[in-house]
């Protein structure tokens, strides 16, 4: 059984159907990489699936439990995590008060907390800052932080490296491949060379469809592919 499923899932959002007959198996473990132009319905996609856009017809399931129809309250309940492509965080508030307001109860585990330290070293320096007076590589960390504070089975991840420095990219796929040994992660990317480096397997929607999908292994041996799907070019 996989993970995540979507099954002829369709997202309208006013007059305009945004995704067409979506069906998708996203595995447990690892990261698996949603690819595609701008606009082909990456975002909607994640967005259904926490409930923030409901799909209508089609299904999501969650370890085999139907979130269609639920709240996103209830759908993060059970264990799913959502980084937004505008981070989601509270700029008037510190880091601390941000990463508290992702508890369930108002307080974190400390190891959970030395956890995030390590792989984010900045959000201890600002610890007592509010967010607003982070760069925006470290926004994005808060970000990722506020995902995992508590144990999550999947986190959805919008676009992570969008405007970020190299060395703040590097340090964020390091970050990730930690977090992927025990959380799937199902990440949207426009980054290919961060999506591959980190993808076991993919997909990629075009037009508010999926046009292929399979292992990043293979599609990044197939170059053809790259350039009809993404456009890239050799």
């Amino acid at each position: 059984m996989s993970l995540l499923s979507l099954t002829s899932m369709q997202t309208n959002i006013g007059q305009y159907a945004v995704l067409h007959d979506v069906s998708l198996e996203v595995p447990e473990g690892g990261v698996f990489v949603l690819l595609g132009r701008n606009g082909a319905g990456k975002t909607t996609t994640l967005r259904s699936i926490m409930g923030l856009w409901k799909p209508s017809p089609g299904s999501v399931a969650f370890r085999g439990t139907d979130l269609t129809g639920l709240h996103t309250a209830d759908i993060a309940r059970l264990g799913i995590a959502f980084v937004p492509e505008d981070m989601g965080i509270f700029g008037g508030l510190t880091v601390e008060e941000n990463l508290v307001l992702a508890t369930a109860n108002g307080t974190f585990d400390r190891d959970a907390l030395a956890r995030i330290w390590r792989l984010f070293p900045a959000l201890e320096t600002f610890w007592t800052k509010p967010a607003w007076a982070l760069s925006g590589g470290q926004k994005q960390m808060l970000s990722v932080a506020r995902a995992i504070i508590e144990p999550r089975e999947l986190i959805l991840i919008d676009e992570p490296t969008k405007g970020l420095a190299p060395s703040i990219i590097d340090a964020m796929a390091e970050a990730f491949r930690e977090i992927s040994a025990n959380t799937t992660i199902l990440l949207v990317e426009q980054n290919f060379e961060f999506a591959r480096s980190l993808g076991r397997q993919m997909a990629v929607i075009d037009d508010g469809r999926i046009a292929h999908a399979g292992s990043m292994e293979d599609f990044v041996a197939n170059k053809d592919l790259q350039e009809n799907l993404l456009s890239l070019s050799a």
